[in-house]
């Protein structure tokens, strides 16, 4: 006799068998059968009730950023649906495996204008790598399938289910709860390059006088930093890379040169932009941020473009050698080029350029992180935690004012990801949430999360969730009463026309500490590097939150603003 499932027993048993431990999620009315089948089964996976769907979402994308396996966020029907957008997006335009199930109203019900009607496969199709909304409760298990094939192969990222309520109640097969072992992590059925592209790729950059090396993300997400260190090192090519790019190598690696580009870039990186002849994109798409808005590389550059999405490999540029396939694979194929050759120890110059370059940049950083000026200069802080902060830190942030300073200055020894931001769509908000994801995911590691008070307005209730769940995870707020990168924007394209971008100075310590969290307010330059020492520490959840310079009046990294 066969044994059945109901509709929700079935989904929790797909996503156990998918390797799934962690799911980030809120309740609600459509959500109540699934609830109690992850209640009713031993499944051994957590759930983490969240304060809102956003944050869910934002958790799944770090905890799957830090681990390499895809992370799984839920959310109910109608405002769950919508709420749950951004994280999505941001994960499957950074490339990043994240599955969202969303309940559904009944199908039954379809069409008789029942409460929260949304149709939700329609909603989520620009925006996922895949996505469906079950009709039949014995779809499910060959859905869930398809979600993880396509999350974890090729090109990773989010995908989509809308799980109605009635059909969790109907019946499923136990026969067919399985799952493809290989797609528990990403990349999976990774595909590599096309005969005689790498042969081509090594001789085009063996024949340029400066190359460089610009990493995306890409390198970080297929596991290829160790190759990229081999290559970089023997042919002593300097590397940059963008911000989703930082880890690829340590920042501290003779041939790291750092963020390059408009956001995080500063002059001197610039310089080796402008100065190629021939620029080694890999797993980078070649974007605006990257480019400076596709000013460097210059018109006479040569191109040479390793990543695993073929769509991108001429898209900003005439290319001159296209290599498509897992960045894996592909570096290890060139490294194996180069010992059929026996070549290797080309001069190229790139760790003394480098080293002229981070001398002159942080003469730069090292006189102004020494200011006693108050409030406090953002460099203060970025220097700050440097001297505090482990090794094997992961550090989050949003996209405002800490982020630039992050990304140009701090020295990460570590390759692989241990800097996390959400660059593809810039939501405020995330890093707070986030932070948890990460924590879920790499509990070992110390997390430190920053924003500014702006950010930190959007998500503060999930102060709540992380007490809850006695992460003792370090926030650092950069307050200055403003959002501060429109402002900054204000103040350099329109003339200092400020308009609606100021608000009310807020006690953010006073906040994180109804909440629960260890908190200081921090306004005396001297003070910091003490107060972050003992809040990284603290065996427990913990905020700083530093009364900060306005980005309008200070010296950031990003180059529409400097000079």
């Amino acid at each position: 006799m066969t044994n059945t499932l109901n509709g929700a027993e079935a989904m929790v048993r797909m996503l156990e068998a998918h390797g799934v431990q962690h799911i980030f999620g809120l309740c609600g009315d459509t959500t109540l059968p699934f609830y109690d089948a992850m209640y009713r089964l031993n499944h051994g996976i957590n759930h983490v009730l969240t304060r809102d769907e956003r944050s869910a979402t934002y958790m799944a994308d770090a905890y799957s950023r830090v681990t390499g396996r895809a992370g799984v966020c839920e959310g109910p029907s109608g405002g769950g649906a919508t709420y749950i957008i951004p994280g999505l997006i941001e994960a499957s335009e950074s490339s990043y495996a994240v599955l969202g199930i969303t309940t559904d109203i009944s199908v039954a019900s379809y069409g008789k204008y029942p409460l929260t009607e949304l149709d939700q496969e329609a909603l989520m199709r620009p925006l996922t790598k895949w996505n469906t909304v079950i009709k039949r409760a014995n779809h499910i298990p060959r859905m869930v399938r398809m979600a993880f094939r396509a999350m974890t192969t090729g090109r990773s990222g989010s995908a989509h289910l809308g799980l109605p309520y009635d059909i969790q109640y109907d019946a499923v097969d136990s026969d067919d709860i399985w799952a493809d072992a290989n797609q528990r992590q990403y990349p999976a059925y990774r595909t590599g390059p096309e005969t005689g592209s790498i042969e081509a790729a090594v001789d085009a950059i063996l024949s340029a006088k400066n190359p460089l090396i610009v990493c995306g993300g890409g390198v970080v997400i297929a596991g290829a930093m160790d190759q990229l260190d081999r290559l970089a090192t023997r042919l002593d090519i300097p590397v940059a890379t963008s911000i989703s790019g930082q880890g690829s190598l340590a920042d501290t690696h003779p041939n790291c040169l750092g963020v390059v580009g408009s956001n995080g870039g500063t002059d001197e990186t610039w310089e080796l932009m402008e100065a190629a002849d021939l620029v080694v994109f890999m797993g980078c798409r070649a974007g605006s941020t990257t480019t400076s808005r596709w000013e460097a590389p210059g018109p006479g550059a040569r191109i040479v473009h390793f990543d695993n999405d073929p769509m991108v490999i001429g898209a900003n540029y005439p290319t001159e050698v296209g290599v498509v396939g897992d960045l894996l694979l592909s570096l290890t194929e060139v490294n194996n080029v180069l010992d059929r050759r026996n070549q290797g120890g080309e001069t190229f110059g790139g760790a003394e350029a480098v080293a002229d370059i981070k001398r002159r940049k942080f003469e730069i950083f090292d006189n102004i992180a020494r200011s006693g000026d108050r409030p406090m200069r953002p460099e203060r802080v970025i220097d700050a935690m440097m001297k505090v902060l482990p090794p094997d830190a992961t550090v989050l942030s949003d996209p405002g004012t800490s982020c630039p300073y992050y990304s140009a200055y701090y020295q990460q020894p570590k390759a692989g990801r241990y800097f996390i931001t959400n660059r593809a769509h810039g939501a405020l908000g995330y890093s707070l949430s986030a932070a948890l994801g990460a924590w879920y995911g790499r509990p070992t590691s110390k997390v430190v999360a920053m924003m500014g008070d702006g950010s930190f307005g959007f998500t503060c209730g999930e102060l709540e969730t992380v007490c809850r769940s006695r992460a003792p995870i370090t926030y650092i707020v950069f307050s200055n009463s403003n959002f501060g990168w429109i402002k900054a924007s204000q103040h350099a394209d329109t003339d200092a026309r400020y308009y609606n971008v100021d608000f009310n100075r807020t006690d953010q310590a006073a906040v994180a500490a109804a909440y629960g969290v260890k908190s200081w307010r921090v306004e005396n330059p001297d003070d910091l590097e003490r107060v972050l020492k003992e809040a990284i520490e603290h065996d427990g959840p913990t905020l700083v939150d530093v009364i900060c310079q306005p980005l309008e009046e200070a010296n950031a990294p990003v180059r529409r603003w400097m000079g």
